[in-house]
């Protein structure tokens, strides 16, 4: 799965969850993600930070 693509489930999964622990867990997750997905942008285009769709 790309990194992409856990981003997107996710960012899915946390839209029904209501069990605030469980919402902190994914919140966590995804910031991870996120991060993981910024530092390789970043080394593939030369130091500019995007964002996921």
């Amino acid at each position: 799965m790309s990194i992409e693509q856990q981003i997107e489930e996710l960012r899915a999964e946390l839209s029904w969850c209501d069990d605030a622990a469980e919402r902190r867990q994914i919140e966590a997750e995804l910031r991870a993600a996120e991060k993981q997905w910024r530092r390789g942008n970043r080394a593939g285009r030369g130091g500019r930070e995007a964002r996921p769709a």
